[in-house]
């Protein structure tokens, strides 16, 4: 009877866990994102994300290729400065040839239709996405 509870134990943990439980699935992240806002930390814990005026995109694609029509180095919000690279959903993070350091791997994480990036700053600083 103890090995039945603990199969039947063993049965119901595996059919419960989902490839979909990741924290990134391709299906939702696959697809173009705006920016709407941006953090910046003045140093002293503060900072709270600010509604920005932006045409930027980005697009990631299926491939495992991401572009956007601004910079993916950084937090500008210029849209005139096409850049792509690569993401890995295994570690949340994508790198771009076209920046100063191209090995550079920038964190994400989506929760459903947001997408923050953090990028490499003395305080915090990230960027909010949104799924269109």
């Amino acid at each position: 009877m103890k090995k039945q509870v603990f199969l039947f134990l063993v049965l119901g943990f595996l059919y419960s866990c989902d490839k979909d439980d990741d924290k990134s699935t391709d299906k939702g992240l696959i697809g173009n994102w705006k920016l709407i806002e941006v953090l910046a930390d003045p140093g002293d814990g503060s900072g709270t994300f600010t509604v920005v005026e932006s045409n930027k995109i980005i697009t990631f694609q299926q491939n495992g290729i991401i572009t956007s029509n601004g910079t993916l180095c950084n937090m500008s919000l210029d849209a005139n400065n096409p850049t792509s690279g690569t993401y890995s959903l295994t570690d949340m993070t994508f790198k771009s040839p076209d920046c100063n350091n191209p090995d550079y791997k920038y964190q994400f994480e989506q929760n459903g239709n947001i997408l923050i990036i953090t990028y490499p700053c003395f305080e915090a600083c990230q960027a909010k996405y949104q799924k269109e």
